[in-house]
């Protein structure tokens, strides 16, 4: 499997999106690799389970809090794991973010 490109700083992976390259905010890198092995495991788990909930709402429901919670504990979602006050800028197209020039050092655009 290919990696999607990380910002220098590891905090993020590049996405290509239908408006352009996105970050999504990357995995704590600070985390034990068994314990990261565990809640990607169950990560995958839940995200099977969406799927196989189809429409039918309760279990919808629970397999989406699953994939909430682990994305959670991988340091995904919810509060950041870094430590130096800087903003979380998950979601953000890289043309609207400080990443922009580097990305652009890249020989990659930012439309």
């Amino acid at each position: 499997m290919i990696e999607p490109p990380r910002t220098p700083d590891g905090r993020y992976l590049i996405v290509q999106g239908k408006l352009g390259p996105r970050l999504w905010r990357a995995s704590n890198p600070t985390l034990p690799e068994q314990d990261r092995r565990v809640l990607v495991s169950a990560l995958m788990d839940a995200r099977r389970a969406v799927r196989a909930a189809g429409d039918k709402q309760p279990e919808l429901t629970r397999a989406r809090r699953d994939v909430d919670q682990a994305k959670r504990a991988l340091g995904e979602r919810g509060p950041v794991w870094w430590s130096d006050g800087a903003p979380d800028l998950n979601r953000t197209l890289v043309k609207n973010s400080p990443y922009r020039d580097w990305w652009e050092a890249q020989g990659r655009e930012a439309p």
